[in-house]
């Protein structure tokens, strides 16, 4: 994989997945290969975040994982859900707080073998599809 994954987390310390999309003060987003993984940047929220059905406070946070393949929480809503999938973003429950760090070794340890097809789809985000190329080659190939 010659491009990293980036990944989003959301969480409150920097240090585990224990936040709810929409709540997070902070997300943090690693750029991992199979063998590497790096901080890339830290985006932190301010204000009441925690105002159910107000859609505003998502824009940001959606615009900071725009390039993003997966982002982990601890929860998010439906709607924010349905619009981070529309963005080709896999998300990713974690049902107890987990450190970052671990969450990172397992997608690595993954990475190495043969990634499941929802993570094969993550990896394909920023690759463009022209199944007319495709096409072409196959009959190029008859």
């Amino acid at each position: 994989m010659s491009k990293p994954l980036k990944v989003a987390f959301a969480t409150e310390d920097l240090q585990q997945v224990d936040a709810h999309f929409g709540w997070a003060r902070n997300i943090a987003i690693y750029d991992i290969t199979a063998d590497s993984s790096a901080l890339a940047t830290v985006v932190r929220f301010e204000g009441d975040l925690k105002e159910d059905g107000t859609e505003d406070k998502l824009g940001a946070k959606l615009e900071a994982i725009q390039d993003c393949a997966i982002v982990y929480v601890a929860a998010i809503g439906g709607s924010a859900a349905a619009r981070v999938v529309n963005m080709k973003i896999h998300p990713v429950k974690v049902p107890n707080p987990e450190p970052i760090t671990a969450i990172i070794g397992k997608l690595q340890a993954v990475l190495k073998g043969t990634p499941p097809p929802w993570l094969r789809k993550a990896l394909m985000k920023d690759q463009e599809r022209n199944f007319d190329d495709a096409l072409e080659e196959e009959k190029s190939h008859v």
